[in-house]
């Protein structure tokens, strides 16, 4: 089991950490731009831009549009592998080993993704810096103007937010491409199908568990 546990954490978290570094370093820099030429007011303080790009990541960006974009990478990576354990007969195999398949094929992964926040984090801290990297080359603001926006009326409870969300999203991840890999029916082609429907319910839970958690947590 622990060999399992191991190889799910390279395959789910650090073999994801690459497109979410990339990923976020360049939209957190989309961010700032955006940020930057829609608030070109004078009477607007240009550390704004850091403040607004700090709200954006830290709160939705991180947290969200990456575990949409992990249901995609770690979700169809999940349903494709246990369904073609399936199609290949090969759970049938570890049952009759005596072996609990759904706890062999489905634990390993849900303590693979509890690790799933430290990817998360890396996210946010490469967005703000691509960010930042945006501000300061693009000539937008001042790097001094940029990190008092990030510092200016930090509330912590919003990182707390963040990672609260980031545990649920990573139970999605870990339960739903399973459910669909391991009860799927038929040959390699509907391997595929279950794929691309795990994937769209995947994303189609966490945007609404998202919309409730805000609404829980931030309202209040």
């Amino acid at each position: 089991m622990k060999q399992l546990i191991l190889k799910d954490i390279d395959d789910l978290v650090i073999g994801s950490l690459g497109i979410v570094a990339f990923i976020a370093f360049f939209v957190g820099g989309v961010v700032t731009i955006q940020t930057a030429l829609n608030i070109d007011n004078p009477l607007i303080p240009k550390y704004l831009v850091g403040f607004a790009t700090r709200q954006s990541i830290v709160l939705e960006f991180a947290p969200t549009f990456i575990s949409i974009i992990m249901a995609g990478k770690v979700g169809s990576f999940i349903t494709s592998s246990i369904g073609t354990m399936r199609v290949t007969e090969q759970i049938d195999a570890l049952e009759v080993m005596g072996i609990n398949s759904l706890n062999y094929l489905v634990f390993p992964k849900f303590i693979a993704l509890t690790l799933y926040p430290f990817v998360i984090s890396i996210a946010m801290f490469l967005g703000i810096l691509g960010g930042m990297a945006a501000c300061v080359y693009g000539g937008f603001s001042s790097l001094e103007d940029y990190i008092v926006g990030i510092q200016t009326d930090f509330i912590p409870f919003h990182v707390t937010y963040a990672f609260i969300k980031t545990f649920v999203f990573a139970f999605v991840l870990a339960t739903i491409p399973s459910f669909h890999g391991y009860y799927m029916k038929g040959g390699a082609l509907e391997v595929g199908k279950a794929s691309t429907t795990s994937f769209v319910w995947t994303s189609v839970v966490i945007i609404l568990l998202n919309y409730l958690l805000t609404q829980m947590l931030l309202s209040s």
